[in-house]
């Protein structure tokens, strides 16, 4: 209709249609009343313009018939005689002409009046004496207050009354009384103040000449006063005008662009199109050539709100094309990132066995780089800070006639981020744990991040030379995590050693080939070389230098490598020794250089022919990884019961920590037995103590959701979380945390109050002063503490109390809140163990809608 949403819904709401915005649908019934009001609008306004024509041309046909009735008038009338309109314009000539002459002054006017010599005559005429008898009037005069004007009046009060045959005579015959006056006194006078004779008294008329009818009327029209009616009909005939001039032109430009439009043919529709995937409304209008418009139109006969720029799924596109009579062709999605790895299958016979890659985990201080330092005969720890492995090391050891490939990891960290980017990278775990220690934290955390990766594990019983070492309790233990000995039916390896004493190291070793055998590990040197990233630094003085893993074909120097958004030609490899290599076969760590940047640990690896195509492939990551920061999808409760709908879920992860192991045991059996719509909830971690950075890692890398009991995040955590969007959820009542896991699954969840964190403040000392209590001296660690804030005691992760403020001051001074970088003073309502190192956490309550 070539109408904005705006002047549409206005004609709606003047039919009385109700309609909510212009995201509204408007159906068949909708668009018919606005098209008819429309056609209604169209027919008033030619109506009216014919009523105004017709009036117009009435006003001008009679206008014509006065004018001819004005014309038949003057040709009958005497031609020596002239008519009232000619008498009228003559006087008023007259009457310019003798004020356009310098009047004398008043005293000279009245001097004049007492002269009497020549003017006898014209002041008898004009004085109209009462004196004179009745009879001597002719018959055709009137009193001059009946004529009009008081110039009429004579000079000594009388009536000012005239004969007809004297006005005739002194040459002012038709004109009004009042003019006649004022025009005689202004002609009679001349500069000495004496009037001049007139008609009989001597003067001469003045030759006139006969005037065009139009003229005297235009000149009577300017002499008569408007009146305010005629001058409104006057301003309504020109908006008439105006109006009609309008409309006219609206006419015109709607018939130009009908005959532009008419005279443009249109593109014929295809008969079929193909699409790939989701494209936005203007590039399938393209596709069908056709305007956005027409498509947007069908998109509102069909329910879909979309506008150009939005993008509409396949399905939607079938049925505008059916709709259209166009087939839709949809493509198969192209797994772009294989694409761009150039994948490649390959030929069974040049497929040889590989060296396994082992990745050794466990607890800290278990002996975890003593047995890789064992296993490759050199000193890694004793050139560490403090014995502890600071970095990704990948190094060979060789028995047999066989090499095997150790990754030595911080802990599981870094196993975790390289699976959550993709890699699988590790092809047997090695499993530390000290016999004298038994099973720890870290080591459940370590268990569960090789299961979650399906990597098989072996179990290295690691200092089984002290004298208070237990075997057999650490195997106890360990069966309770599903890891259960071969001797005792299970089928997870166990090994006792000692990597101090090099005990058992070679039965290690071989029971790592014979898993690994198992899987029959295969690789072909000749295929195009790819691997993963295994760690990444910014060198000084060599730049940015990347260790990787090859784990098919053989890397060389020179060819132009592709990892992750990175690029660049390999300028120099070097193995763990140090030594530099030109080429790198499968399941070979080296440590290359002359990339462009850093790339991440986990990125995979590509060799590409040129670096033309290399550059265009990394520009096409970093886009889709702009992208893809614009809309993370992770699984929340919020939209939980969306994602299980549109089938993306079918088992929910989740992550338990509690304060107390009881609470943890209670909390996992209770979220074990929730199966709603046929999605099971599976907790794939649990433990005792404060949320961190690992637990977090390892949701990120298994999309899964946090759940706190009593416990809270660390600093770390709650930064990585709300960088990777990791749903973190505590509560107090385990059957809250039921009820709402099972409310999320079947999408009943109600609103509910959000905690938002205001700030946090560390306890820095204690004052303990009576009848007020226990006093904290605080430092404002982050954010700011309020006054009428909600506050909870956090000593070492777990939440020991939560109440009220009942006094926040600053020196003496009681205050409404105190910022970070500040120390105060504050008092907690009903409670006084407060300790040095406690956190004084700050939370409010907001409510949300769920979604």
């Amino acid at each position: 209709m070539n109408m904005s949403s705006k002047e549409i819904l206005t004609i709606l709401n003047r039919l009385g249609v109700p309609v909510a915005n212009h995201m509204s649908v408007m159906d068949d019934e909708m668009i018919q009343k606005v098209e008819q009001f429309f056609e209604d609008v169209k027919r008033r306004a030619a109506e009216r313009r014919a009523q105004e024509m017709e009036k117009e041309l009435r006003e001008r046909q009679q206008k014509a018939r006065a004018e001819a009735q004005a014309e038949q008038a003057q040709s009958r009338a005497p031609s020596g005689q002239p008519n009232g309109r000619d008498r009228a314009a003559q006087g008023q000539r007259d009457v310019e002409h003798a004020s356009a002459q310098a009047n004398p002054p008043r005293r000279e006017r009245d001097g004049g009046r007492d002269r009497g010599a020549a003017q006898g005559q014209g002041r008898d005429r004009r004085e109209g004496s009462p004196n004179r008898s009745r009879d001597d009037r002719p018959r055709s005069d009137r009193p001059a207050g009946q004529r009009g004007g008081n110039g009429g009046h004579g000079r000594n009060g009388g009536t000012g009354q005239g004969d007809r045959q004297s006005r005739d005579r002194s040459g002012y015959a038709g004109r009004p009384q009042g003019q006649q006056g004022q025009g005689d006194r202004a002609h009679a006078r001349s500069r000495d103040g004496q009037r001049p004779s007139s008609g009989n008294g001597g003067g001469s008329r003045f030759p006139r000449a006969p005037r065009p009818p139009q003229v005297v009327a235009a000149q009577a029209a300017q002499q008569k006063p408007v009146a305010p009616g005629s001058q409104r009909k006057e301003k309504d005939r020109k908006e008439r005008e105006g109006y009609q001039r309008h409309e006219e032109f609206n006419e015109t430009k709607l018939q130009r662009a009908q005959k532009r439009r008419a005279g443009k043919q249109e593109k014929p529709l295809p008969t079929e199109v193909t699409v790939e995937g989701p494209m936005t409304v203007g590039e399938f209008a393209k596709l069908l050539q056709r305007e956005p418009a027409e498509i947007i139109k069908r998109l509102l006969m069909l329910g879909v709100m979309a506008t150009i720029n939005q993008d509409i799924d396949t399905d939607t596109m079938e049925l505008i094309g059916s709709d259209l009579g166009v087939t839709v062709h949809v493509k198969e999605p192209v797994d772009e990132e294989a694409l761009e790895l150039l994948v490649e299958p390959d030929d069974p016979s040049e497929l040889v066995p590989r060296p396994p890659v082992v990745t050794i985990m466990g607890h800290v201080d278990h002996g975890k780089t003593t047995l890789l330092d064992a296993l490759r005969e050199s000193r890694v720890a004793a050139g560490e800070a403090g014995g502890i492995t600071q970095h990704i090391g990948a190094y060979q050891v060789e028995i047999g006639g066989r090499l095997i490939t150790f990754l030595d990891t911080p802990g599981h960290e870094a196993f975790t981020t390289m699976r959550a980017r993709g890699a699988q990278v590790t092809d047997v775990t090695i499993l530390v744990v000290a016999a004298d220690d038994g099973v720890m934290p870290q080591t459940v955390e370590a268990i569960n991040h090789a299961k979650a990766a399906n990597v098989p594990i072996i179990v290295a019983i690691n200092k089984i030379d002290k004298p208070d070492a237990n075997p057999d309790r650490v195997k106890q233990e360990l069966v309770q995590y599903g890891l259960v000995p071969e001797e005792w039916g299970g089928d997870t390896v166990f090994v006792e050693i000692s990597a101090l004493k090099r005990m058992n190291l070679d039965t290690l070793l071989e029971m790592v080939l014979l898993v690994a055998d198992m899987q029959d590990l295969k690789a072909n040197p000749n295929a195009r070389p790819r691997g993963t990233v295994i760690e990444a630094k910014l060198d000084r003085g060599r730049g940015p230098v990347a260790t990787v893993l090859v784990q098919n074909g053989t890397l060389k120097v020179g060819d132009i490598v592709i990892a992750g958004t990175t690029y660049g030609r390999v300028r120099a490899m070097v193995n763990e020794n140090g030594r530099r290599l030109k080429a790198a076969p499968p399941s070979t760590p080296v440590e290359i250089q002359g990339l462009n940047g850093v790339p991440q640990a986990g990125d995979l690896f590509v060799v590409y022919d040129d670096e033309k195509s290399a550059r265009a492939v990394v520009e096409r990551r970093l886009e889709r990884e702009r992208q893809q920061m614009q809309a993370t999808a992770r699984v929340t409760l919020d939209d939980l019961y969306r994602q299980i709908k549109e089938g993306n879920v079918a088992e929910l992860n989740v992550i338990v920590k509690a304060d107390v192991q009881g609470s943890v045991e209670a909390l996992v059996q209770s979220i074990e037995k929730i199966n709603v719509e046929g999605v099971r909830v599976r907790v794939i971690h649990k433990g005792v103590g404060a949320i961190t950075e690992s637990d977090v890692q390892l949701a990120s890398a298994s999309n899964a959701i946090i759940i706190g009991f009593h416990v809270r995040p660390d600093a770390n955590a709650r930064r990585v979380a709300e960088q990777q969007k990791i749903d973190i959820r505590l509560y107090r009542v385990i059957y809250d945390a039921i009820a709402e896991i099972e409310s999320a699954m079947k999408g009943m969840l109600a609103p509910e109050y959000k905690e938002v964190i205001v700030g946090h403040a560390e306890v820095r000392e204690t004052f303990n002063i009576s009848k007020v209590g226990t006093v904290a001296g605080c430092y404002v660690t982050d954010g700011r503490i309020p006054r009428d804030a909600d506050v909870r005691v956090v000593r070492d992760g777990v939440v020991i109390y939560e109440g009220k403020l009942s006094s926040l001051r600053r020196f003496k001074d009681d205050v409404r809140e105190v910022a970070a970088g500040y120390e105060c003073g504050m008092t907690i309502e009903k409670f006084n163990d407060i300790k040095v190192g406690d956190v004084i956490e700050a939370f409010t309550m907001e409510q949300v809608a769920r979604v």
